[in-house]
């Protein structure tokens, strides 16, 4: 695989904002427990527009920041990300990943992977409705209850855009919704498979509830950092991508 100078150039200024995220609060936004990261976003562009080995790259330095941030910033889970399986694999696969996954659809059928957005959204707002719903009536901070109606808002305007929209680049959408999957799915389950004890232990709750903790996290975590992910990414890529042109 061809690897010159524009390569270079995009690993460094990406892999910068990635760094420039992660030292300000836009890089991790708390939401209970967990956070909610940004990181990842500049490691889908990456691969989006470089391809998998620039992506995976940039994928690289958000791993070596997450360690970075859980020994400098600690908090009750930090002590997972010190394993670079957990740190740093997922994150260089969000890039390796999202690049082939454009790479394969790119020239596709652009109506079929607009069907697959539509029922996306569609399955994204009725989830956050329930999870809003819920929020609103029960005993739950304001913060996670704002946090809780903007995304299911953003989620119902994507789905409105999504069925309007029919000449949008959705190869750029699955490729992001991917790319999120692959970061909060591997970090999660490797969590659960390697530390569910501990993990259970650190947030204060029974070892025999760590898989349901684990999979609310993911919930939590995967579908507002996909939103994220699939707005600026299919804004960024599409701007980019027509002044190179």
């Amino acid at each position: 695989m061809k690897f010159d100078t524009r390569n270079l150039t995009s690993v460094g200024i990406l892999g910068a904002i990635v760094i420039m995220l992660g030292l300000t609060p836009l890089g991790f936004l708390p939401l209970g427990v967990l956070t909610v990261t940004t990181l990842h976003i500049p490691v889908i562009i990456a691969g989006i527009l470089e391809g998998p080995l620039v992506g995976g790259l940039v994928g690289l330095i958000f791993g070596l920041f997450s360690i970075f941030n859980a020994i400098t910033r600690p908090g009750p889970i930090s002590f997972v990300f010190y394993n670079p399986l957990i740190s740093i694999i997922p994150r260089i696969l969000i890039g390796v990943v999202t690049g082939l996954v454009y790479r394969a659809l790119k020239n596709k059928d652009n109506s079929k992977l607009r069907l697959f957005m539509n029922v996306f959204w569609s399955v994204v707002a009725i989830v956050l409705a329930v999870v809003t719903l819920k929020s609103f009536v029960g005993d739950v901070k304001l913060v996670n209850k704002i946090f809780s109606l903007v995304f299911l808002i953003l989620a119902i305007v994507m789905l409105y855009l999504s069925v309007k929209n029919k000449k949008a680049n959705f190869a750029i959408a699955v490729s992001s919704f991917m790319g999120t999957l692959t970061n909060s799915g591997l970090v999660l389950g490797l969590i659960y498979l390697i530390y569910a004890k501990s993990y259970a232990e650190a947030i204060g709750i029974s070892p025999d509830l760590a898989m349901n903790a684990i999979f609310s996290a993911f919930i939590t975590n995967a579908i507002p950092e996909a939103i994220v992910a699939i707005l600026i990414a299919s804004a960024v890529v599409t701007s980019l991508s027509k002044r190179r042109k």
